[in-house]
């Protein structure tokens, strides 16, 4: 069991670096103080009621033009915290967001928010500044956790690399994780969280960030539907070198500009070559091919992002061995005009899945429609995060008002949370 260390002297006995009180200033207020929803037992009014109304004034319009626009440029307001607070949840009752966020756990205010006004980081986290973090995602599905160790592991790697010091050890992580995840009543969406060496100043070096920094945020999104058939095209932005692209880190700048280059040139997104002119991987997805004899054929990970999916797309594919669908799986390099001549081109990704190809910059992949082998692909995968096993699919089961208690059912992996009530 992993409880959510609420206090840092709660998770200094436990032996876990915390993130330290909010410092006192002569000039702000502290910030437990201006945060009832996250454990003050009395105080101001809270996040969820300043928000009603917030969406209240919002419906007349006013509210949705003074969130973006200073009205008198120059007189800008000097603001306290409350009215910085009113002003977060009209900017959030604006509707400027499109995605739907339904919980956020954060180790500086140490727990978890479910109103998305409140989830914010602080400016000088050197993950926002400097890009010294690094994130992954866990899809969420039919209220299943898919993929979560492996994606963990990854991250945790990715940490390594960075010289990013663990706030908490692994099992506390994830017991965060799983709890952000059931706080939220997600079931459709995903998980996605951030290290980061944490706030502290403006300098490049990490010296003065005083504790590292956990976020994680759960994102609710409709179901997926099956892919159509894109078109890509060969990047011309330099691509990361190796020590970086295997790192899933938060620099992402080049990987949004692959993107944004493929959209700008009526595709779905850019595909990157790596130094020796072989294909290497989209803006943040890997790249696979179907050959004339019937080979899956994916660019070796030594280059590019160790995906996920990819991996256990590489797994399921077996089954398509076995029955004759294909004649092997194999991982090497592969070259455009390779590439270009494959039966069938497909993007994966966590959050495409397995997305056909049918046209690379002006070449035709294949019959130009999508393939039976791609189709079959996004099959088994949705089937696997629906009822794959227990090493990839872990389901929780909320029993009561959570006090941070969690248990794992060596049968069926099923992640349980207790409230204090049940005994536990």
């Amino acid at each position: 069991m992993a409880n959510i260390p609420a206090t840092p002297a709660a998770a200094v006995a436990t032996g876990n670096r915390v993130s330290p009180s909010p410092r006192s200033s002569p000039c702000l207020p502290r910030r437990t103080a201006m945060l009832p929803s996250i454990g003050a037992a009395a105080g101001p009014p809270s996040w969820s009621s300043r928000g009603a109304a917030a969406v209240a004034r919002a419906a007349t319009g006013s509210d949705k033009a003074a969130a973006r626009t200073i009205i008198n440029p120059n007189n800008v307001p000097v603001l306290s915290f409350s009215e910085v607070a009113e002003r977060l949840d009209t900017f959030q009752a604006s509707g400027a967001r499109n995605q739907n966020y339904m919980a956020m756990y954060s180790s500086i205010f140490g727990g978890i928010t479910k109103d998305p006004s409140a989830m914010v980081i602080p400016i000088d986290d050197h993950m926002v500044h400097r890009g010294h973090g690094v994130f992954d995602t866990a899809a969420i599905m039919d209220g299943h956790l898919y993929e979560l160790e492996q994606h963990l592991d990854r991250f945790l790697r990715s940490a390594l690399m960075a010289k990013i010091p663990l706030p908490f050890d692994r099992s506390t992580i994830r017991s965060i994780l799983i709890q952000t995840v059931s706080a939220s009543n997600c079931t459709q969406g995903s998980l996605r969280y951030w290290l980061s060496v944490g706030p502290g100043d403006f300098q490049l070096s990490s010296s003065g960030c005083a504790n590292p920094a956990l976020y994680a945020v759960v994102i609710e999104s409709p179901s997926l539907q099956v892919p159509a058939g894109c078109k890509v095209v060969t990047s011309s932005i330099p691509i990361k070198s190796p020590q970086f692209a295997v790192m899933k880190s938060v620099n992402y700048l080049p990987n949004a500009l692959t993107k944004v280059e493929g959209e700008e040139n009526g595709a779905f997104t850019s595909i990157w070559l790596d130094d020796e002119g072989f294909v290497a991987e989209g803006s943040n997805m890997n790249v696979g091919f179907v050959t004339a004899d019937k080979e899956l054929l994916m660019p070796r990970f030594d280059k590019i992002l160790s995906g996920c999916t990819a991996k256990r797309v590489l797994t399921l594919a077996e089954q398509l061995v076995a029955d004759g669908r294909l004649s092997g799986i194999i991982s090497r390099n592969v070259s455009v005009q390779e590439g270009k001549s494959a039966d069938e081109m497909m993007l994966i990704g966590s959050g495409i899945l397995v997305k056909p190809v049918v046209q690379w910059d002006d070449q035709i992949i294949g019959s130009g429609q999508e393939g039976p082998i791609a189709q079959a692909l996004y099959g088994l995968i949705l089937e696997d995060m629906r009822s794959g096993p227990p090493s990839v699919l872990f389901r929780w089961i909320l029993l009561g008002p959570c006090h941070g208690c969690t248990k794992i059912s060596p049968k069926d992996e099923t992640i349980v949370l207790h409230s204090k009530k049940d005994g536990v």
